[in-house]
């Protein structure tokens, strides 16, 4: 596989070893078993006010030195984070003794974030990790915590997190350097302003999954770390090691083309994927791949047709190959939406052009591989999703026949030829 041009070398190892593609502003996205967030955030248009934020997020790869990135990309206000620390999660909103550390940024405890932009920090040692592979750490979780003095105004979020996350109460000051759970009353099910967790590993490249709530993991469990990149990211571990770190730049109710200018239209499904392209996959450090699977949504709510889907895909991978030479781009078919039961993607219509997106994947000979997920996930009988795949793993009930669950995303994983994607494993 051809390597993407030679870096600085203080930036050569840095690797995105979780992510959580930015939208917004709260509470506008489509959350999974979301608590009552009245009390926590009484005003989504003055935001966080005195709070501290407890992030828990699982890093795909460790490393003895990290970097975070803090996102106010749809924010109307400078931000201020004061007082960032990131530690080993113990349970719940309790971290593991001796392990939380101060993060700085340009050497200073505090950062301000102007609307519309991000901020990443200085390294952090983090001298509780022994190796990437440190058996220890697999599949550990990692708590970033932060004062924001607020009020912030508008909140950067990603929406459906899966996974819980805590927070003070309003006019509570500052409690990111504690270990201790006490302060942090209140839960939520998204993640706040923080998209980026790198790690310092070398040797290591990333793989990007983007698309939209099919990659989000709509109807797979609650801090089950199971959609389909989880599992992806599991097996590739598992043959290649800590060669490769596989991060989630899903987002619920995304679209390829649409809506074209996301601050005047600020739809539940968050930016285009070609709008967020730049701050999702591009300016991620050391890319080696990417898989997307998405344009379902551009049909089902509307947002543009075949031919436009097929023009936005063109584009996207052009302007990947542009920017980041030597990639690998891998392009999932469309799984199965027929007879859905929410908005139109169940359609006849729907349907059609479902099909249509595919033939056009399967075809065109414009990836390095194709990922048939819809051959895995479909029914030959019905069209419809396998029936095992359609009741929802995350808040129970029969499903919509759109989203796999916990089952089908293990099986969306298997589809992916590991050995077409990223060659040969030393």
């Amino acid at each position: 596989m051809n390597r993407r041009p030679t870096m600085p070398p203080h930036e050569a190892n840095w690797i995105a070893a979780w992510t959580g593609a930015a939208q917004g502003p709260y509470p506008l996205g489509n959350p999974t078993a979301q608590p009552d967030m009245r009390f926590a955030l009484p005003s989504a248009e003055q935001g966080a006010q005195d709070q501290t934020f407890r992030l828990i997020v699982r890093p795909h790869l460790w490393g003895r030195r990290a970097r975070l990135r803090l996102s106010n990309a749809h924010g109307t206000r400078p931000v201020t984070f004061a007082g960032t620390h990131v530690g080993l999660q113990g349970s719940g909103a309790l971290l593991v003794a001796g392990t939380n550390r101060p993060v700085r940024f340009a050497g200073a405890d505090a950062v301000t974030v102007p609307p519309g932009a991000s901020a990443l920090s200085d390294p952090v040692d983090l001298p509780w990790v022994g190796t990437p592979t440190d058996a220890l750490l697999a599949h550990r979780k990692l708590a970033v915590s932060f004062h924001l003095p607020g009020p912030t105004g508008p909140m950067t979020w990603h929406a459906k997190a899966l996974t819980t996350s805590y927070l003070t109460p309003p006019g509570s000051g500052a409690h990111a350097a504690t270990e201790a759970e006490d302060p942090f009353a209140f839960t939520t099910a998204s993640w706040f302003f923080l998209d980026q967790v790198q790690m310092d590993v070398p040797g290591a490249r990333g793989i990007v999954a983007i698309g939209d709530s099919i990659t989000d993991g709509t109807c797979s469990t609650m801090n089950g770390d199971d959609r389909w990149p989880d599992f992806l990211g599991r097996r590739i571990h598992a043959v290649y090691g800590s060669r490769y770190s596989v991060v989630n730049q899903g987002i619920g109710g995304n679209r390829i083309v649409s809506p074209a200018d996301y601050a005047a239209d600020p739809v539940a499904g968050g930016p285009s994927a070609l709008d967020r392209l730049e701050r999702d996959v591009i300016s991620l450090p050391n890319v080696a791949a990417v898989i997307w699977l998405e344009g379902i949504n551009d049909f089902g709510h509307g947002g543009g047709g075949v031919a436009d889907v097929i023009a936005g895909i063109r584009q996207g991978v052009a302007r990947l190959r542009q920017a980041i030479p030597g990639v690998r781009i891998a392009m999932g078919t469309l799984v199965p939406a027929l007879n859905a039961t929410n908005g139109t993607h169940g359609t006849p219509a729907v349907e059609t052009m479902r099909q249509a997106c595919n033939d056009f994947i399967r075809t065109c000979g414009l990836f390095d591989a194709v990922v048939d997920f819809d051959a895995v996930t479909r029914d030959p009988a019905s069209g419809e999703l396998k029936a095992e795949f359609v009741p929802d793993s995350s808040v129970g009930g029969p499903g919509d026949k759109l989203h796999p669950n916990r089952v089908g995303y293990r099986a969306m994983a298997q589809a992916v030829d590991l050995r077409t994607l990223l060659g040969e494993p030393d």
